[in-house]
């Protein structure tokens, strides 16, 4: 289904926006990382993994861009994550009761998430959070869309939806830097895994503190699109 003639439209990041994935994704890097014979930082300091491309924390963690090296990291990642780390995972509190309300205003909603589309679509579905969901986007395989300004500009295209009348709910910079390459202001959670002021700093127009307070921010930024 794609979204009618000016119907405005709400883009969430999955990954400490709608889920608070830390224990799977942490397990899953240091998976990976013990599978290449490396020493996996404690959880804590894995932090900062959730949200960006997984190719991109790879780099950081072995310090290489070798393509070879980058490949296995990310297989054996996905080795574990797809069985155990998808779901070791927690639903934020009050986002269902928040999608319920923003859906019943006639919003059309998509995931918008670097995560593979195939993972987010499994979780989306395993918190019974589809039903609010028009579409769930995603990466693919082979890399495409993992930056979020590919994935985004992807789903405008596809979707049909009109940047003038969108809005990105996000909790990392990335989220609020891929959105405003297309013109798409973002709002920015407070629960999720950006450092203090990281959202500001890029550029978020409004921080919600609440799943509830998103509603109202929501058509704040549209009244003044």
């Amino acid at each position: 289904m794609v979204a009618a003639l000016g119907q405005a439209a709400v883009l969430f990041d999955l990954d400490g926006t709608l889920t608070d994935p830390f224990v799977g994704i942490t397990r899953s890097i240091d998976y990976a990382l013990t599978g290449l014979g490396r020493v996996s930082p404690p959880p804590e300091d894995l932090r900062w993994c959730i949200g960006p491309p997984l190719r991109a924390s790879f780099q950081v963690l072995l310090d290489t861009e070798d393509d070879a090296s980058l490949a296995e990291a990310v297989r054996l990642y996905r080795e574990r994550y797809a069985d155990l780390g998808k779901f070791e995972n927690t639903l934020i509190d009050g986002i269902p009761d928040t999608l319920a309300v923003l859906h019943g205003k006639g919003a059309y909603l998509s995931v918008a998430t670097s995560k593979l589309k195939t993972y987010a679509g499994e979780i989306v579905e395993h918190f019974g959070l589809r039903g609010w969901f028009h579409v769930v986007h995603g990466s693919e395989l082979d890399g495409r869309n993992s930056a979020k300004a590919d994935l985004i500009g992807h789903i405008l295209t596809a979707e049909g939806i009109d940047p003038r009348r969108s809005v990105m709910i996000g909790d990392r910079s990335h989220d609020v830097v891929g959105a405003a390459a297309h013109g798409i202001p973002t709002i920015g959670v407070a629960w999720g895994y950006a450092v203090p002021g990281e959202l500001e700093e890029a550029g978020a127009v409004a921080i919600a503190h609440r799943p509830d307070e998103l509603p109202v921010l929501i058509d704040g930024v549209l009244r003044r699109s």
